[in-house]
């Protein structure tokens, strides 16, 4: 009788386990999600390819803002990790100041990744972004196609994000073959207003400068307010392809921001959930980088765009 009781306590026992492990199987994966800051709609576009990508899949996602604020993403980090999440994803803009927080977690278990912008270190498992050091040279292409010989143009930069500094150092490579006078070496900081002072204190010292190349679109919005407030004829060429880029492309400020390298925020959300999804599931990824390609946009390219989906 008593190995009878122990046998069937022993089965409950193997039972209860069993439904417990299956219970903790069918639980959504939990993962954490920090974009450079909400008040960039680069930043919200990645944000609804995250949220779309993770429904899809059943992924429980959290997406929270660094603010462009290291301090912050690490503390978000800190947090994510505390709170059950088994992966994090996030954009590196100050790659320096976030690297200790993001191999913490990584010590702890939690598998790390970036997106848009990386930074230098063994606990990323993969970065998907933006080719960004070859954006930076269709920038230099289009300062080129803007401008003659002799001209004078300027780079509008952050160089604190590793991206930024990537479509700086594109341009400049492509100009350094040019016959160009290159104003370079500013920090906008990600803020518009930082843009549009920098753009000033360009115009006062260089009134004859003939394009700008800015390495996001927050800083071609604050040297477009400049531009105009100085009455200068200088062009824009812009860099993220947010909706506000085309509408001023395609509108009456279209005398000046002529030109965009577009990326495409919506895939690099996608498809960083798609690739924490993969490693989480059998170990591996399809590639430690993953780039996708950014491309010119001006108001032909628009023009043909709206004929096309005319057409369709």
């Amino acid at each position: 009788m008593k190995k009878k009781v122990l046998a069937g306590l022993l089965a409950a026992a193997l039972s209860a386990s069993a439904l417990s492990t299956a219970a903790f199987a069918e639980e959504p994966l939990k993962m954490g999600f920090i974009v450079g800051s909400f008040e960039h709609v680069f930043y919200n576009l990645i944000a609804e390819g995250i949220e779309e990508k993770a429904e899809e899949l059943g992924i429980e996602a959290t997406v929270l803002d660094a603010e462009l604020d290291a301090n912050i993403a690490s503390d978000k980090i800190q947090n994510l990790s505390a709170d059950g999440n088994v992966a994090i994803a996030l954009a590196c803009n100050d790659a320096a100041g976030v690297k200790p927080a993001i191999e913490n977690a990584d010590k702890e278990g939690v598998k790390m990744f970036t997106f848009d912008c990386t930074t230098d270190s063994d606990a990323i498992n993969c970065f998907v972004g933006t080719d960004n050091y070859e954006g930076g040279r269709l920038g230099g292409q289009e300062l080129i196609r803007l401008t003659e010989d002799g001209d004078t143009v300027a780079i509008i930069g952050y160089p604190t994000a590793s991206s930024c500094l990537d479509r700086e150092n594109g341009a400049l490579e492509v100009l350094e073959e040019a016959d160009r006078n290159v104003l370079t070496g500013y920090n906008y900081e990600g803020d518009a207003n930082k843009a549009q002072e920098i753009m000033e204190n360009i115009l006062t010292s260089n009134p004859d400068v003939k394009a700008v190349f800015c390495v996001g679109d927050p800083a071609a919005s604050g040297a477009l307010a400049s531009i105009k407030a100085n009455a200068s004829d200088c062009k824009i060429i812009g860099f993220d392809g947010n909706p506000e880029a085309k509408e001023a492309i395609l509108g009456e400020n279209g005398q000046w921001w002529v030109s965009e390298i577009s990326q495409n925020p919506h895939e690099i959300g996608t498809r960083i959930v798609e690739e924490m999804n993969q490693f989480m599931t059998d170990g591996t990824v399809t590639d430690e980088v993953i780039y996708i390609a950014p491309y010119i946009i001006t108001a032909e390219t628009l023009a043909e765009e709206a004929e096309t989906e005319a057409a369709e």
